[in-house]
Order: structure tokens, then sequence, then C-alpha cells
């Protein structure tokens, strides 16, 4: 077929399966039952296939229809999602930042809300994912990201290079926990990071035990692994045993008392974070003042990530 189906008649099709019947994909697009009808009906001709059939009063997909419905919603969900960004692209007073899920929650966005509470004016869009932006994209004006890949990109900068120490909830040091030496921590959970297969992983406890010393032979794979550090850092907060974590991450906790550093003792990351950005983020005014404060944020990292390596 070298032509593609009304737009219209898809459009209906996609509410019909989305809705679950005629009547209410007529409610939802604001015609009657039989303008639907008449748009499945031209959907099908125009196919030369059947999507829909009857199953008592109603109308059910069929297979193929199902199949259809399942692309035809996607098409569709695309088009919202980039019709979104294009609104938010018109607003001048508009930033987009993108960064990893963890650094996101757990690092940049308390701060970016403090940012914003010195520019009211703004409306900032803060998106987690691990889906690296398009270079040529127009929907995200920042992102920060990770590893070796990031470095080699044209408009991009390095923020920090993290470091991972362990930390725990205050109410495993009580009278009954003694930690003395790196090797007390042994006997305890220990709550694991793996990045893999989209990121080299953080330095493991393996890794930590022996840099500080700890004859690990007899170590067994940890039995609570995460992908996201976030996630293993908030399985700390709960109690649920120690974990190495990001220093930037677990900064405002600490200073909150949900979690405490038994040992200062850190390893850096393989790769620090970078700063990317589109090549028109400078035209708009809130760009460049957003790049200079959090290069500001991540030299003040970066110097809370070395005293922990000292």
């Amino acid at each position: 077929m070298s032509t593609l189906p009304p737009l219209r008649a898809l459009q209906v099709f996609e509410a019909v399966g989305r809705c679950g019947g005629v009547a209410e994909a007529a409610k939802r697009l604001g015609i009657s039952a039989g303008a639907v009808s008449q748009q499945i009906k031209l959907l099908e001709d125009t196919l030369g296939m059947s999507l829909m059939q009857k199953d008592g009063k109603r109308l059910r997909l069929t297979t193929i229809g199902r199949r259809y419905h399942e692309s035809c919603a996607a098409a569709f969900e695309s088009l919202r999602v980039a019709h979104a960004e294009i609104e938010r692209a018109k607003n001048a007073r508009n930033l987009s930042v993108s960064a990893l899920p963890s650094l996101l929650s757990k690092w940049l966005a308390p701060r970016v809300m403090a940012w914003q509470t010195q520019h009211p004016e703004l409306s900032v869009y803060l998106d987690g994912t691990h889906t690296e932006p398009s270079p040529e994209g127009y929907e995200i004006d920042f992102r920060v990201s990770y590893g070796d890949r990031i470095a080699e990109a044209e408009n991009a900068i390095e923020l920090f290079r993290d470091t991972v120490v362990p930390v725990c909830s205050p109410a495993w040091l009580s009278d009954k926990t003694l930690l003395t030496a790196p090797a007390d921590l042994l006997p305890h959970p220990l709550i694991a990071v793996d990045w893999l297969p989209k990121f080299t992983s953080p330095p493991s406890w393996r890794d930590w035990f022996e840099a500080n010393g700890v004859d690990c032979s007899t170590l067994p794979n940890p039995r609570h692994v995460y992908s996201l550090s976030s996630v293993a850092i908030q399985a700390a907060i709960d109690g649920h045993g120690f974990a190495l974590a990001q220093s930037s991450m677990i900064c405002d906790d600490v200073a909150a008392g949900r979690l405490v550093v038994p040992f200062k003792l850190g390893l850096p990351l393989p790769w620090p974070y970078f700063l990317t950005w589109k090549k028109s983020a400078f035209d708009q005014p809130q760009c460049r003042s957003f790049h200079r404060w959090l290069l500001t944020r991540a030299r003040e990292q970066q110097q809370i990530n070395d005293a922990m390596l000292q």
C-alpha cells in the first residue's frame, strides 16, 4: 500500500480501541455514534480487512485489529508527546532539563527548586530518563548524563566525578553494632548497585573492601542488587542494610539525619557526570543563568567528593 488511510479514520479507530466501544468513543470525540461507525467502515474498506467484529450487542477488535490498534495508539501517543514538546518550546520562559533518574531525584531536583525560587517567572520541566535526547532536538535545553559516550559530545562540559561511600540508617549504629574498621561491615547486609548494561557500574563492595585492605575472599554475592542508585539508597534509609552510595546522592539525607557514613573512605566512579546542551540554548537568558548556576553547584559537589578521598 503506497498511501496511508485517512488520518481522521485512524484517529476514530484509535479512540474506539482506547475507549472500548463506539458509544464511549463518540462521546470523547464529540461526534455521533453513526459518524464513528462510518469512519471505521472507511478505514476497513481502505485496508481491505475487518478490524472489528460483533460480540453480542458490542463491537470488539479482531486479532489483527488489536495489533493494528497497538501501532496506531503508539503513533498517536508520539504525536501527543511531540505536540506537548512544541508547546513547551514556544514558551520563551520555559527551561527543560533532562537527567539520569537517580541523580535527578537525589541531587539535581532539590537544587533546581532552590534556584527556581530566585526565578519565579520561569516554568521548569525536569525529565528523568536513561535515554539520551537527540543532539538536534529542540525539546530539551540541558542534559546531565554520565560516561565515556558523553565525553565526546560537541556541547559538553564535565560537572563532577562522584565518589561512593558506605551509608546506613542511624538505627544500625546502635550500641550493639560496633564498627571500628571497614572489615566490621562484612557480616552485615550489603546493598549493591549494578548499572549494566546501560553504563559501567560504580565500584562494588568487593572493590571497596579490597581498596581498604580487607580480605573479602569469602564475601558472598549481594542479596539486594538494584539498577537504580536512588532505590538502593532508599533501602539503606529504610534500614535494610549498608549501601555503597554516591556522595552527591546522599548529601541531603546525611544532613537531614536519615543516613550516616560509618567510614569516610571513598572510591571514585570510573567516569564523571557531564552537562550537555542544545546548540541554541544560550540564546535564552534563563539558560545562560542556569548554566552558570549549575557549574557552581558542581564545583561545590566536587569539593565534597574530594574530601571523601582524603
